[in-house]
């Protein structure tokens, strides 16, 4: 009996999610999401990919940042300051809000002195 083996291989392409942010409301819901995770790993991913979806160049420089700084703060092993997140998050024209978590236990008022 003979073994027959297939040489044919198989083309792929390199899948990146910043050619999917492609407006504005893409990417302020998917920081958005990022952001209601609390991962903060994925939110600093999900500033990146939109980083690089409007163009880190340009988002570094309205950021007062460099370009390579923008990308060492943003990389994986990246943990930017929060000041530095501010400033990239303002650079993208937006901006951060809060809203009470839905939560089952009652919230404890703390007593200011």
């Amino acid at each position: 009996m003979r073994k027959v083996t297939s040489k044919a291989a198989t083309k792929t392409t390199q899948f990146d999610a910043a050619n999917y942010l492609n407006t504005e409301e893409r990417q302020a819901a998917y920081i958005a999401a990022a952001l209601e995770t609390g991962d903060a790993d994925f939110v600093r991913d999900a500033l990146g990919l939109v980083a690089r979806a409007r163009g880190m160049s340009e988002i570094a420089k309205k950021a007062g940042l460099n370009r390579e700084s923008l990308y060492r703060a943003l990389g994986e092993a990246g943990n930017p300051e929060f000041g530095t997140v501010m400033r990239i998050v303002g650079a993208l024209g937006l901006t951060l809000s809060a809203q009470p978590t839905t939560s089952s236990r009652p919230s404890r008022r703390r007593r200011v002195a």
